[in-house]
């Protein structure tokens, strides 16, 4: 299962990234918001990020119009380690390395084709389990 949630700004892509992911046969817990009125970011990215950290969510996809606020407020909770990726190599390391479990993108920084190729990039990569990577995890989390 996958949570989403985005603001206004992000709203048109989250539709896209639904979407996509239905398609691929991938269940989608669409935690808001449900249309383009004005709304508060911090609202639907903490309710995705809560959704992994307790892991009623294997990953999460969080989107605004420039990935920055929802990157900052999902990464307040407690387990989530999220990042936010402008391209497909981002979002590869920071699965290899960070086994980062929640994606931000900005829905005015990159185009919905891109989006599609980083999410996809984000969901399909595993983390490596290096001894290093998971020492580094280890810290971050203290």
């Amino acid at each position: 299962m996958v949570a989403i949630g985005s603001d206004h700004g992000g709203f048109d892509l989250k539709e896209k990234v639904i979407e996509h992911l239905e398609k691929q046969g991938i269940d989608v817990n669409d935690m808001g918001c449900y249309d383009k009125s004005s709304c508060d970011y911090p609202v639907f990215a903490k309710a995705v990020a809560e959704a992994v950290a307790t892991k009623t969510a294997t990953k999460g996809i969080v989107i605004c119009t420039t990935g920055i606020g929802v990157s900052i407020t999902a990464n307040k909770v407690k387990g989530v380690r999220c990042a936010l990726c402008t391209d497909s190599y981002t979002a590869k390391m920071t699965r290899l390395h960070n086994d980062s479990n929640v994606l931000a993108l900005g829905a005015h920084v990159v185009g919905e084709g891109l989006a599609l190729e980083i999410v996809d990039t984000f969901l399909k990569t595993e983390f490596s389990g290096e001894e290093r990577h998971s020492r580094r995890i280890a810290l971050m989390e203290e």
